[in-house]
Formats: structure tokens, C-alpha cells, sequence
């Protein structure tokens, strides 16, 4: 692993276990066996196990400059390997949320006719049939791609309908991810960690199992272009009016739910308040404000005033209610993230990355990370940040790109290490101010492309390394 400085930025990543201070500390010491847990001053990501390295962070919204950016733990590894040989059915003993006396497992899904699909609520039950978005369901699952222009590509230009090697796809492609079942937490046999001093876990690492419903994840991060459209859509004059001006756009009350799951209740709610899914909180109003000054806010920001080169560019410095409310605008919603981890293990492949086993190398191919790209130096500014889909061999098991690098991606979830409990469509959504993220970023070193990595920061924090993704109903 090499170590990479840019602007007072020294990145160094699970090179600590003897206990002395990690390049990079950010002003505290951090060593082998300390917490992973995150506070105000930056955002923080964690496999499973013990604190293993720290980064200090040059950039952050407000007083967060030169804080902690993220910490790292030990556990990081190689593909695991699938130990019930599933094609993600959602059956078996552990796999979140089954009952006795039911019909079907939770979180599987079947046709009820060639159009329509249903899911197994946590009851044990079939839900009402849903509309596929894509008018086919084939194989007990919605199947085929949509590239019906959400509100953000309606218009069409650059970084709307450019998107893909050919610059000739709607950056708003959403792909079908058929539902199923695995591990949120996985050890990797290997994944090169005998040089940090890391034990290997392999295989029975497996644990926290979930299952997932069909659903669709959009093929690309969201783009500079698209979020300009939300922009415009937000305040009266297309941005450039002062903060308290007042919004032209706020989402409704409850709106951003899972709809088609647990028949119109949304995700069940693991944390412990119970219930279900509430969508959005009119009391979250106020958090949304994407004007230039926020998103103009750093030296790395991939926004500009006004439309120019950067439109393909994933879009940066948005704090979570944005990244939510851009979603629900956008006719979908934030994904779980037991979705969104499900996507990127390649359901129960358990997949080290998310395209396989395969070293991500230094060519940009696989991932944007650790300031490879274009040229294997950090730079100031936008340099090392590449339009939405360049790695293009680092595509997904159902197609999604970047679900390593380039940016972090903010999920629904609030964060909780351990997880809580089986999991059968549900996410932690729990009382906080600590919402996870997930996927690593541009100038972030190797080890955090691992499928099972997490971080978290606060709902209202923005960072140069944060995007995010949109899913939407199968």
C-alpha cells in the first residue's frame, strides 16, 4: 500500500496493530483495539473487527477541516466462499426473518402473471402483486433494464443522457437486481492482509445474514447534471437564490418508502423502535438546502455555478437528507443498506468487490481509488475524480457501475456496528444522527474497495467523498 499526500491529506490504512499512532491520526492516536466509532469531526468507515488505521482529513464541511476522515477496521479479506451453494432463494434457517407456519420465505419473490411480481412479507405471506417497471417479469423476478427518464434526465444533455462508454445512455439506467439471500458480514480468504499483520478469517467470517426483494438500482452515481435539475426544481430561480429564500420543491410527507414491500409498509424497521419504514419527515425540511455555497464549499467539489465540463462528474458535497430527498424527487428512494451491500457481495457470490476476486490494479479498469486515476498523483480539485462509469470492467453482478471508488454513496440506514439482528427487507431506522455510507472513493486506498466495508457520518455533514445512488421499485 502505498502513501498517497495531497493538501495536508496522509492516507495510510490498517498499518497500526502494534498500537502506535497511524499516519495521519488527525490529532488523536488510534491503534489495534479502539473503537471505529464516529463523531462530528469526520466521517468514519469500519468493517467488522477492531480499529486497525485512521486518515486525517484535509477537507469537511464547516469546523470538520483536518479532523479524522475515516478510520478503518481489521477484517477485510478475500471472497469468502458460499457455504449453502443458494442462488439467493432466501431459504434456510438463518436467513433473516423466516417463520414457521407460512408460505414462503421472506424477501423471496415470484410472477404472478408475466408483468406483475409479488414478495413474502416478513409474515410469512405473499404481498400484493406489483407492476414490474419493465413490463416482464421472467424467472420469479422482474426482469430487463429501464431507461424511462426519471425527472433528473427528462431534459436530456450532458450528464443526463451521455452516460456509458459510447457517451450514449441515459445516465438514469436503472437495472433489475433480483432479490435473495446472503451474509452482510463476510471475512475473505486472503485479500493480501498478511502484510498489516491480519489474521485470515475465510470463510466462517459469514455472519448477519439478510435477505432482499427484487428491486432496481441505478446503473450510475448521480451525476452533476442531474442533481442540477434538482437544483433548479429546489429554489425559485434554478439555485442562485440565498439560502433562506425558501424552497420551491420539499418532499411530502411519507413519501420515499419502500412502497412495494410488506404491502405498502415499506422496510420493517430493525432498530428498536420496531415498525416499519416512515419516509420522509417534513421536520427534515430544513436540511435541505443545496445551494453554491454548500456545494461550492470545497477545492475538491465536482459542482460548478454553472453548467460546463463537470457535468458527468458524480456529484459531491450533499449531506444524506439531500441525497434522500434528490431520490424521492427523482421517483425513487435512498436503498437499504442491506440492498445496496446485497448488490455490491453479488447477493450470496459474497463477492470480495463487487465485479469478483480480480485485483483492481492501477489501470482505472476496475475502480476509481487511491488517486490512480488519470495519472497515480493527488491533486487539488477535481483531477482525480472520472465521469460516472469509466472502470468499466469493475460492472456488478446486475450491472451497476463505480459500487467501488469514486465515491462513497450514502445509504437509508442509520449505523450500527454490530448489525442488528436477521434481516428480511428491513434497515436500522433508529432514532440518530449517524447515517451510513458505503463503497469507497477516489483517493481512498485499496483495502476499502471491499464488498462488506462500511463508514457513517452525520445526516447533516458534506464531504468532497460523498455521493450517492438512487433505487427504485422492480
Amino acid at each position: 500500500m502505498r502513501l498517497k499526500t495531497r493538501a495536508g491529506i496522509v492516507a495510510a490504512l490498517l498499518g497500526a496493530l502494534s498500537g502506535a499512532c497511524v499516519v495521519g491520526c488527525g490529532g488523536r492516536t488510534l491503534s489495534a483495539g479502539d473503537d471505529a466509532g464516529g463523531g462530528h469531526d469526520g466521517a468514519q468507515v469500519s468493517s467488522s473487527g477492531s480499529s486497525g488505521g485512521g486518515r486525517d482529513a484535509g477537507q469537511g464541511s464547516g469546523t470538520d477541516s483536518g479532523s479524522d476522515r475515516w478510520i478503518a477496521d481489521g477484517g477485510v479479506g478475500r471472497e469468502a466462499t458460499v457455504r449453502d451453494g443458494s442462488s439467493g432463494s432466501g431459504t434456510g434457517s438463518d436467513s433473516g426473518g423466516t417463520c414457521h407456519g407460512g408460505v414462503c420465505t421472506p424477501g423471496t419473490q415470484q410472477c404472478s402473471d408475466d408483468s406483475h411480481v409479488v414478495t413474502c412479507g416478513s409474515d410469512c405471506q405473499w404481498g400484493a402483486p406489483w407492476p414490474c417497471a419493465t413490463g416482464i417479469c421472467s424467472a420469479n423476478a422482474c426482469a430487463g433494464t429501464t431507461t424511462n427518464a426519471p425527472a433528473s434526465c427528462a431534459s436530456g444533455g450532458p450528464g443526463l443522457t451521455n452516460c456509458g462508454p459510447d457517451a450514449g445512455e441515459s445516465c438514469c439506467t436503472s437495472l433489475e437486481v433480483a432479490g435473495g439471500r446472503y451474509y452482510r458480514t463476510y471475512d475473505l480468504a486472503d485479500g493480501g492482509l498478511a502484510q498489516y499483520g491480519l489474521a485470515d478469517g475465510g470463510p466462517t467470517g459469514e455472519a448477519d445474514p439478510a435477505t432482499v426483494s427484487g428491486l432496481r438500482l441505478d446503473k450510475y452515481l448521480v451525476t452533476v447534471g442531474r442533481f442540477r435539475q434538482f437544483v433548479n426544481a429546489v429554489y425559485p430561480d434554478g439555485g442562485a437564490a440565498l439560502p433562506d429564500a425558501g424552497l420551491a420543491w420539499t418532499p411530502a410527507a411519507g413519501s420515499g418508502k419502500h412502497a412495494h414491500l410488506n404491502g405498502g409498509l415499506g422496510l420493517a424497521n430493525n432498530g428498536p423502535e420496531g415498525g416499519y419504514e416512515t419516509g420522509w419527515d417534513t421536520g427534515d425540511d430544513s436540511n435541505v438546502a443545496p445551494s453554491d455555497a454548500q456545494l461550492l464549499h470545497d477545492v475538491s467539489c465536482t459542482w460548478t455555478a454553472s453548467p460546463g465540463t463537470q457535468e458527468n462528474l458524480p456529484i459531491n458535497m450533499v449531506n444524506w437528507y439531500e441525497a434522500y430527498a434528490f431520490c424521492i424527487w427523482d421517483g425513487g428512494f435512498l436503498p437499504s443498506e442491506a440492498e445496496w451491500g446485497y448488490a455490491a457481495a453479488g447477493g450470496s457470490q459474497q463477492r470480495e468487490y463487487p465485479w469478483g476476486a480480480t485485483d483492481p490494479g492501477t489501470a482505472n479498469q476496475y475502480a476509481i481509488y487511491d488517486c490512480f486515476y488519470p495519472s497515480s498523483e493527488c491533486w487539488a480539485g477535481t483531477v482525480n475524480i472520472a465521469p460516472v462509469g469509466t472502470a468499466t470492467l469493475g460492472v456488478g453482478r446486475w450491472g451497476q457501475l463505480d459500487m467501488a471508488g469514486e465515491v462513497w454513496e450514502w445509504i437509508l440506514d442509520g449505523y450500527k456496528s454490530p448489525y442488528a439482528g436477521p434481516c428480511a427487507d428491513c434497515a436500522y431506522l433508529a432514532t440518530t444522527s449517524l447515517r451510513g455510507f458505503r463503497g469507497s472513493a477516489f483517493d481512498a486506498p485499496e483495502n476499502s474497495l471491499a464488498a462488506p466495508v462500511r463508514g457513517y457520518d452525520h445526516a447533516t455533514d458534506f464531504f468532497d467523498f460523498i455521493g450517492f445512488r438512487c433505487a427504485r421499485t422492480p
